[in-house]
């Protein structure tokens, strides 16, 4: 699984990167159908905003999420990214 990090209106630092591929690196456990993670971290004047591409087997799933701080944001985002591959392999078991 490839995990691409970009900042858009920040700089991505050593520790935002590290704590982004160690949230998203769990996310491997829930099956080897993802094939790429793209993550976008942007600052809008107080809003923090992260926002994730992920590319799955025949699909693609993408979720946001924003806070005032980034690191609850990523948070928030992993939960929402979490929840939409649990659905996909829902629907995936299903076919």
């Amino acid at each position: 699984m490839q995990i691409t990090i970009q900042g858009v209106g920040t700089k991505v630092t050593d520790a935002l990167n590290d704590y982004v591929n160690d949230k998203f690196k769990k996310l491997e456990r829930k099956g080897d159908f993802i094939t790429s993670i793209s993550v976008t971290l942007s600052v809008d004047k107080l809003e923090h905003t992260a926002k994730a591409d992920i590319a799955v087997t025949g699909d693609k799933l993408h979720a946001e999420a924003s806070s005032d701080s980034m690191y609850p944001a990523i948070d928030a985002l992993i939960d929402k990214v979490d929840r939409q591959i649990v659905k996909f392999k829902e629907k995936l078991k299903q076919e």
